[in-house]
């Protein structure tokens, strides 16, 4: 079974993503990696090529940043890498920001191995761990999206969906079977100057300079106003650097969280019965 991993980026290290921890977490299951970095002026590239890793291909493409509306350019940058990905049996896509955990590895391969040779299922669902000011707290509220496809079949019509958060065929929802795997995502933990430089990038791609202007703050300081949960878990091996370097303050209360009654009521409701009503589902299970 072929399988190839694949991720755009740029301007990673001013980001500070961890797409480094991220692209070692999925090379165990990849024979080859493609990265399409976009151009940087903070040695993104240079910083991967001194990775070393053989099953590592590096290419490079320009960002049109004038497509400022909704992120757009994610998608036109994730679209351009899988035209020029070799033939697989899957492509497992991360973004900067999304690490697999390695005891999840098993699971997923047999996910993979036991759904290749089904051509109905066009992709793989994975389940997401977010993390949210530090590394010791995970979203528990509606406004953090539950699953996400993250491996899909080589086939024609499938393209990156809007601003790159997941994927369509000819227009329409993937059929995906779960992955029995864990997406763990750190886009909403790092030291907070730092997060406020990831924003004042990332909001290049949805907005221009006026609003950006108007809406960053000078400083920016996680809010511990929406639902969390202590995460009780481990983190993925290739994290722990990471993790054991946080040294910045993160204060949760969960008894200062007030949360509105409908919103109270709607998570009471997905508590008791696992459903989340209205949520969206980029995929369609089969």
């Amino acid at each position: 079974m072929r399988v190839i991993g694949f991720m755009i980026l740029r301007n990673g290290i001013k980001m500070d993503y961890p797409f480094r921890e991220a692209i070692g977490s999925a090379l165990p299951l990849c024979e080859a990696f493609y990265v399409s970095v976009g151009q940087s002026d903070d040695g993104t590239y240079e910083a991967l090529a001194a990775m070393g890793e053989p099953r590592l291909r590096l290419l490079r493409s320009e960002w049109n940043l004038a497509l400022r509306q909704g992120g757009v350019v994610l998608a036109e940058e994730t679209n351009k890498l899988l035209a020029q990905l070799p033939p697989a049996d899957w492509y497992l896509y991360l973004q900067a920001d999304e690490v697999l955990h390695e005891a999840d590895y098993p699971s997923l391969q047999e996910a993979m191995e036991r759904w290749v040779a089904v051509p109905a299922v066009e992709g793989l669902v994975f389940d997401y761990v977010h993390f949210y000011g530090s590394y010791r707290w995970v979203g528990a509220s509606r406004r953090w999206y539950r699953r996400e496809v993250r491996v899909i079949r080589p086939l024609p019509g499938i393209h990156s969906y809007r601003d790159a958060q997941g994927f369509r065929r000819w227009g329409r929802k993937l059929r995906v079977k779960p992955a029995q795997a864990r997406i763990f995502h750190y886009g909403w933990v790092r030291p907070p100057e730092l997060q406020r430089a990831k924003l004042a990038e990332l909001h290049r791609y949805w907005h221009d300079d006026t609003w950006i202007a108007q809406n960053l703050p000078e400083q920016f300081i996680y809010t511990g106003h929406d639902k969390l949960n202590p995460f009780t878990g481990t983190h993925p091996a290739v994290m722990q650097a990471r993790v054991q370097s946080e040294n910045w303050t993160f204060v949760y209360d969960p008894a200062q969280v007030r949360l509105p009654l409908r919103q109270r009521v709607l998570e009471w409701i997905e508590a008791k019965t696992g459903w989340r009503i209205g949520e969206f589902r980029n995929y369609r299970l089969i």
